[in-house]
């Protein structure tokens, strides 16, 4: 396999990652901010849909035809969430649209094409498609590894790809036992008394 495809192996993984964490739940769930600063699940794969229009858009000169969520005076951040009347599969059709518009221009140009970003600075503002698919490709593992907690947090689901399939098998009671050992260890390095009753430093 040569270094594109690899690469591109790597963020459709990555995109199947991400959509994964909303199979079983419903429109609350997908919804709904689980951190202080508002991150949730459908949010999560809206910004990922923009971000690739954006870097395998209008970087390389192959303007999607999509309209953005901030243009004619929406919100800046109107693409980490969803509002009312926007439907789940409004935000899985411009995610798979994104996803077949950047494989498009990953396969038609070459590794070396350089394109512009006006929103990096200078300096590195004429990356290659090779920079620009490392980039993207980080981004969206991390936004699925976000994606990763949020779901465990809503409904204990864990795993990559499908739950489970890359963690340890352990029963509830199991998990309980581990996650306690790792408190301690915790509260032993702060110093702190511990609820299994090792006094601090021991272990």
């Amino acid at each position: 396999m040569d270094e594109k495809r690899a690469l591109l192996e790597y963020l459709r993984a990555r995109r199947a990652d991400l959509l994964t964490k909303l199979d079983g739940l419903g429109e609350y769930d997908v919804r709904r901010p689980m951190t202080p600063t508002g991150t949730n699940l459908l949010g999560l794969v809206k910004h990922v849909s923009y971000v690739q229009l954006g870097y395998f858009g209008e970087v390389f000169g192959r303007p999607s035809g999509r309209s953005y969520p901030w243009d004619d005076g929406g919100e800046q951040d109107a693409d980490m969430w969803a509002a009312p009347e926007e439907t789940r599969a409004d935000v899985l059709e411009i995610y798979a649209f994104s996803a077949a518009h950047a494989d498009a221009t990953i396969e038609e140009l070459a590794l070396d094409a350089t394109g512009t970003v006006p929103w990096w600075g200078e300096e590195r503002r004429h990356p290659t498609l090779h920079t620009v698919l490392v980039h993207v490709g980080v981004e969206v593992a991390r936004h699925a590894g976000h994606a990763d907690v949020l779901r465990e947090l809503i409904d204990g689901s864990a795993g990559v790809s499908s739950p489970g399939d890359n963690l340890p098998e352990r029963s509830a009671a199991e998990w309980a036992a581990f996650r306690e050992r790792i408190e301690d260890a915790a509260r032993q390095a702060a110093g702190l008394p511990t609820p299994s009753g090792a006094p601090p430093g021991d272990g």
